[in-house]
Order: structure tokens, then C-alpha cells, then sequence
């Protein structure tokens, strides 16, 4: 029997909402799984890729998820992990650091064997890459095999790789196939192998609700899959529905029913009554000792009844700008890629140019004709005109070529691997 605890997604390194603390908390999310492989005995650590959130992590997170490494280390647990698209880099890759070291092992077409079943590896591959795979797999002399791997897999209903066409490829049989890069728990069979996503280990965005967590994969006569759960920062949720008559005091009334205390509080408001700043909710929210607040406005008002964009929202005044420019859907595109989306600073330069020669090789030349401000953007018209406040969901992330290294000015960027090393 071999049972190993199935992780990925902790996007270490991400400083959400611009807060400290969030930082943090994506390393302390990582060291609450290796904690519980320490004191479970589990047989190793399986990481389904995007150990961090940029390819460019900055010395402060290396270092952090060193000292987490050498803790599994020390209990003799080994760390067994893929490259994700957020990490991927054109050269060595971290994960190769912490290869070096002893620390960790970057699976691949050779099996690692952990009791009595063999571990392959696959790395994100770009879509455009994904044709000129093989599949081919090095055999094994286990009594179970499981390939771990990183993207957007169908069956399910977000993916755009193919899992069965790796399941009847595969020079192996796989038992499962230990995913990562949606941000969601889930599990689904193909022929006779188990697919199962980790989900990340702290919310990447606001959209992602439920608790966060990890699967334990148990290979024995069959592949049993569980689910364990994750002490991290409280996400306040608060839906408001105003009546004609009401407004802002009613919004702050039911933020007030819950306790705010060091949590995100994230708040979107909808109905008939009066409009709102948030920057209104927001200062209230932090007064009573949230650590982040962010309020939406779902609906729509009358030109006559249109309210001023708050500073709380700096985000929503450059939104409304671009809307009004009348841009193409590639220059709006691009304009979400580099202002508001969960793509890494150093990862912007490739995807930009991903996703432009996708439209060109796909044909679609209309999507550079210019757009009037009226019909520029109309799902965001239906949403209250308001640009999304936080990151976009892990499903959008198959659009984020990891495949490259920008030459980022960003003041946060590290030293090269080489130097490193």
C-alpha cells in the first residue's frame, strides 16, 4: 500500500491585494500540508505544480519554501513535484534548485517508485505544444502506477487537453492521474484510471468559496481518494440586496452581522435602492478589523443617477476608461492580461503574444477591429459596469503560456537560477 498526500496550486509568493499578510499565507498554507504529512506518516509529498505564483519568486519566498522542504526532508518524506504554467521557465526551473539540494524530485517519463507504486511526471505543456506528445513512459516493475501533471484536462468541463487521449497513449497504464491548475477539488474516471484535482491550498481569488484543502490517494487493491481540509485565513462573503429605500446604511448594517476580524471581506451588492461608494464599506469594514475589503456594485443606474468612481476603487475609474476608448476585442484582451488578471508580472510579455498569434493563426482578424464605447465591453454593462476587484479564476489560467521568460523591470525580480546555483 502506498499512500501519499496530493497537493498543488499553493502559488507561493502571491501577495494578494498587495497585503503582507496574504504572502504569508500561501507559504503557511504549504507548511500546514507538509506539517500534516509529518504527522500523519504519509509515504511522500505529490505536488500537481504552480509551487509558486511567478516564475520570478523573490529570495524571501525560496528561502521560505526551503526551510518547509528541509522540514519533510528531515522527516524522510520525499517531495515528488511538476512544473506548473505560473513557475515555468525557458531554463533550469526552481523545482531543479530544490532537486540539487536533495529536497525535492522533478518527476518525468521515469518512474519514481514509493512502496509499491511507480510516479511519472508531465509538465504543463502550451497548447500549441500539445500535439507533438507522445506519451511515451519508461515501464516499471510496481503493482500501480500514477502520472501527475499540470493544465486544464477534459473531461472535465473546463478542460481543453485531452486526459483519455494521455490514458490510451500512455506506454504505462495509469491507475490516476494526480492534477493540478484548477483551483477546485474534483474527481472523474476515464477507461480505469481515477482523475482527480487537489484544488489550491489558499483562495487565488474571490471566486473560489469553498474550503481549501488537499486529497490523500491511497493505492492499495484500488485507488481511494479523500479529502482534508485547511485552516486558512476566514473569507467573509456578504450578498446585499437593497430594497428601493435603502442604501449604504444598510449595506454597513449587515456587513456588521459578522465578525471581520483579520478576514478578507468581500461584498457585492445588488437590488433596487440607492447607490454606494465603496470606499463607504470598505473604511467600515477595516474599522471594525477586517485586514482586506472589497465591495462591488452589480447594479446599473440611470446617467441621471450615476455616482462619482471612489479612490477606494482606483481599478473601477480605469475600467470605466478603457470601456469608453471603443477598443478591439484583442486590445481589450490585452488590456485584462496586463491590468487586472491573475497572470505574473514576468509572465505577461508571453502570454500577450500567446494569445494574439492565437487569434492570427486561428484567422480571427475581426477581433482587431475597433469597437464604438457603446458596445465595447457589454459584459461588463451587465455587470454594473465595474471591473473585477480580484483575480480571475484558475480556469482562465490555460491561457497563461508559461513557456517563456520575460526581461521584467520589475524591482521585485530576483537572480538569475544560474546564480543561485
Amino acid at each position: 500500500m502506498t499512500r501519499v498526500i496530493h497537493t498543488g496550486d499553493t502559488h507561493i509568493g502571491y501577495q494578494q491585494y498587495h497585503v503582507p499578510e496574504r504572502r504569508d499565507d500561501f507559504l503557511n498554507a504549504f507548511r500546514q500540508v507538509v506539517d500534516d504529512a509529518i504527522g500523519s506518516g504519509a509515504d511522500a509529498v505529490v505536488h500537481a505544480g504552480d509551487l509558486f505564483h511567478d516564475r520570478r519568486p523573490t529570495l524571501t519566498d525560496v528561502l521560505g519554501t526551503l526551510d518547509v522542504l528541509e522540514r519533510l526532508d528531515d522527516a524522510d518524506i520525499p517531495f515528488l513535484a511538476v512544473v506548473g504554467n505560473h513557475e515555468a521557465k525557458r531554463d533550469a526551473q526552481w523545482l531543479d534548485l530544490y532537486e540539487s539540494l536533495g529536497l525535492a524530485t522533478r518527476l518525468d517519463d521515469e518512474p519514481r517508485v514509493i512502496g509499491d507504486t511507480a510516479f511519472y511526471g508531465l509538465d504543463y505543456v502550451p497548447r500549441s505544444q500539445r500535439d507533438a506528445l507522445d506519451y511515451e513512459f519508461a515501464s516499471h516493475g510496481a503493482d500501480h502506477a500514477a502520472l501527475v501533471s499540470h493544465g486544464q484536462f477534459q473531461p472535465f468541463d473546463y478542460g481543453t487537453w485531452d486526459a483519455t487521449a494521455i490514458v490510451d497513449e500512455a506506454t504505462v497504464d495509469f491507475d490516476a492521474l494526480l492534477l493540478g491548475d484548477e483551483h477546485a477539488p474534483g474527481t472523474k474516471q476515464v477507461d480505469e484510471a481515477w482523475l482527480t484535482y487537489c484544488g489550491s491550498t489558499e483562495r487565488a481569488s474571490a471566486d473560489e468559496r469553498d474550503d481549501r484543502g488537499y486529497n490523500i490517494v491511497t493505492f492499495d487493491d484500488d485507488v481511494t481518494i479523500t479529502r482534508r481540509g485547511l485552516d486558512t485565513r476566514e473569507f467573509v462573503f456578504v450578498e446585499v440586496e437593497l430594497a428601493g429605500d435603502e442604501g449604504l446604511e444598510h449595506v454597513r448594517e449587515r456587513v456588521g452581522e459578522y465578525d471581520l476580524s483579520d478576514a478578507v471581506v468581500i461584498v457585492h451588492v445588488d437590488g433596487e435602492g440607492e447607490p454606494i461608494t465603496p470606499a463607504g464599506i470598505e473604511e467600515f469594514a477595516l474599522d471594525q478589523g477586517a485586514l482586506v475589503a472589497r465591495v462591488t456594485d452589480h447594479r446599473e443606474f440611470a446617467d441621471e443617477r450615476e455616482v462619482a468612481v471612489s479612490f477606494a476603487d482606483p481599478d473601477e475609474a480605469v475600467h470605466e476608461r478603457v470601456r469608453e476608448l471603443g477598443l478591439s476585442e484583442a486590445a481589450r484582451d490585452i488590456d485584462e492580461t496586463i491590468r487586472a488578471s491573475k497572470v505574473p508580472d514576468s509572465n505577461v510579455a508571453d502570454t500577450v503574444e500567446e494569445r494574439v498569434a492565437d487569434l492570427v493563426e486561428a484567422g480571427d482578424l475581426a477581433a482587431f477591429d475597433g469597437a464604438d464605447a457603446e458596445s465595447a465591453h457589454p459584459e461588463t454593462e451587465a455587470d454594473g459596469g465595474h471591473a473585477p476587484t480580484d483575480d480571475r479564476s484558475s480556469a482562465t489560467d490555460e491561457t497563461a503560456d508559461a513557456a517563456g521568460e520575460t526581461g521584467s523591470a520589475d524591482p521585485d525580480d530576483q537572480s538569475t537560477m544560474g546564480e543561485y546555483l
